[in-house]
């Protein structure tokens, strides 16, 4: 499997915290000049990502084979699109996505079976580290409770499988090469924000 160097992925069930993480990294780097800090997310903001959003907060309704392929066919973009991952990386910025390849093959796999997600996804790259923030989904969603709306994916009987299909997914990616991380997601934003930031800051790319 190729591996994007300069690449990490944040990724875990709803509610487990990786987007505020990827908002207080971007506070942490903003004043380093080296590296360049690239954070990023799927579903994107392009065309393609826009109308997953719309599935996902339940305003359209789409075949879940069709999602698999709306996912696959935005993340194509978001690697290999103008100013996408893969130049991002190559030109020796820190790149770190919140979701990438692992949420397709946990969500979509569990929606649709295993055979479609794979078949997307065979191509792409995998990250240079991963990060699983791994959460109780019962506490997961009690914090998602504070939103106004919940997303389709976003009950617990759903989330109990992400979970464990996520906890699948592990040995296959450390098997692949990638550094794969376990982040105690039940701890306050700080500690979690400190056990990424023990990871991150250990990548070549701050070496250089």
């Amino acid at each position: 499997m190729e591996i994007i160097p300069n690449f990490a992925v944040f990724e875990g069930g709803d509610g487990t915290g990786t987007t505020s993480q990827l908002t207080l990294l971007k506070k942490r780097l903003e004043n380093r000049e080296k590296p360049v800090f690239f954070p990023t997310f799927e579903p994107t903001e392009g065309p393609i990502g826009s109308i997953i959003r719309k599935a996902l907060k339940k305003e359209i309704d789409i075949r879940p084979q069709t999602l698999a392929m709306l996912f696959a066919a935005d993340r194509n973009e978001h690697i290999y699109g103008q100013n996408g991952i893969a130049s991002a990386a190559e030109n020796g910025c820190l790149v770190v996505s919140d979701r990438y390849v692992p949420s397709s093959l946990v969500y979509q796999g569990i929606e649709c079976g295993d055979e479609l997600p794979l078949s997307l996804n065979s191509r792409f790259p995998a990250p240079e580290v991963l990060l699983f923030f791994d959460l109780d989904p019962k506490i997961a969603l009690a914090r998602l409770q504070r939103r106004s709306s919940l997303e389709m994916y976003e009950y617990l009987d759903f989330q109990a499988k992400v979970r464990e299909k996520y906890l699948s997914l592990l040995d296959f990616y450390r098997g692949a090469g990638v550094h794969v991380e376990l982040i105690d997601a039940s701890k306050n934003m700080q500690e979690v924000s400190e056990q990424i930031w023990s990871v991150l800051s250990k990548m070549p790319i701050f070496k250089v």
